[in-house]
Parts: structure tokens; C-alpha cells; sequence
């Protein structure tokens, strides 16, 4: 193995979120007042903390978004979560292989704690991860493209940035995890590779990942 530490993203890399999380998230913007199709709100939110959602809203309109958006938000997601989340295909898979082979994993997500424990119970991710080896942007100052979020992680567990790998599907975490000294794979299943410039390799299938650990 080629790093000491493997460092996941959650949503679309193992859980299958993306798809759900945004359609709830354009239709509720789009309630709200401020038009957003599902490709407007992949463009722009896909890989980052619910902040950047009420960033953007105020830079572009000047309004603010209501007090309990994110509550709101966050409700509907969920809801949506039990009704429907998988796992990616093959995610399992590789973070069985990861096991056999003895090496550390974890995931970073720019989702909350609680986003991410829903979304594992529901596709039995909970197996694989549990609080010591589950970062959110919850933990640090700043989410994705910062690299903060993918640096608390590396010195939580315990290893270098310069060792650890991170595997990302949206262009702010490729940007996060460059700006953190780290290598990135782009996982190509949902972003195109064009739209993940910097990866060091890009896969379409969760089966391909392990070739390219290595």
C-alpha cells in the first residue's frame, strides 16, 4: 500500500446521497424564492458544508436565507435518507479489502455528524466507522476547499499529511485536499474528470480504486 492513511469523503463516495440531497436542497431553495434546478445546486453545493449555501444565497440576492433553514433542511434530507439512501456500489467492498489488509481509513465529510450517522445507519456504513475514525466540518473552522477539515483527520489519526490519500467526488474537495498537501483520487461516477482538474487519477468504479491505492 502507497499511504499510511486513506481518507474518504461520505456523500457520493460511499453513501449514495448526492442525488437525494440535492434534489431536496433545489426544491426547498427554489420554495424559498430563489430558483435552483438539481444541476444549479450540483454546480454549486455538491461537496460543501451548509454554510456556503446561505453564503451564496446572500452574495447573490442580498437576502438572508430563514433561521431554520438548516434545520428544515436537515429534516427533509433525513427523511428522504430513510426512504431511500443506498451505498455506492463496491464502497464495501473496498473498505473490506482496507480492513483484510491492515490499513487505517476514514471519512471527512463536509456533512454534520448527525448527517453522516443517519446516512450509515441506513446503508449499514455504521459497520465500518465509528466516532474515532468520523471527521466533519462540524470540527473545524472552515469546510471544503479549506484544507482544515482533511488536516484535523490526518493528526486525529495520527499521520502526516503528506502519507494520506483522500478519495472525493466534487471539485471543493479535490481543492481541499491539494491545498492540504495530500494526493486525491476523483471518483468520476457522478463529476465528471474534466470538473476534478489536480486529481492525481480518477476512477468511475468503486472496483478500480483499490488498483490505484496500491
Amino acid at each position: 500500500m502507497r499511504y499510511d492513511l486513506i481518507i474518504f469523503d461520505n456523500d457520493g463516495v460511499l453513501v449514495d446521497s448526492e442525488p437525494v440531497a440535492n434534489t431536496i436542497l433545489a426544491a426547498y431553495l427554489t420554495e424559498l424564492g430563489h430558483p435552483t434546478s438539481y444541476d444549479d445546486s450540483l454546480r454549486d453545493y455538491m461537496g460543501a458544508a451548509v454554510h456556503r449555501v446561505h453564503d451564496l444565497v446572500l452574495e447573490r440576492t442580498g437576502e438572508r436565507l430563514p433561521a431554520d433553514f438548516d434545520e428544515t433542511l436537515h429534516s427533509r434530507t433525513f427523511a428522504a435518507f430513510e426512504r431511500e439512501l443506498e451505498p455506492v456500489p463496491g464502497a464495501v467492498e473496498v473498505l473490506g479489502k482496507l480492513v483484510a489488509d491492515g490499513v487505517p481509513y476514514c471519512v471527512a465529510s463536509s456533512g454534520s455528524h448527525e448527517r453522516i450517522r443517519v446516512g450509515h445507519r441506513k446503508t449499514g456504513m455504521d459497520t465500518w466507522f465509528r466516532d474515532e475514525n468520523i471527521f466533519s466540518a462540524q470540527d473545524v473552522g472552515q469546510g471544503k476547499p479549506a484544507p482544515d477539515l482533511f488536516l484535523h483527520a490526518a493528526e486525529r489519526m495520527g499521520f502526516p499529511p503528506e502519507r494520506c490519500v483522500v478519495v472525493e467526488d466534487s471539485a471543493l474537495g479535490v481543492a481541499a485536499a491539494m491545498a492540504a498537501g495530500m494526493d486525491v483520487y476523483g471518483f468520476t461516477a457522478m463529476t465528471p474528470a474534466a470538473k476534478l482538474a489536480g486529481a492525481d487519477g480518477h476512477f468511475a468504479d468503486m472496483a478500480e480504486l483499490p488498483g490505484l491505492l496500491a
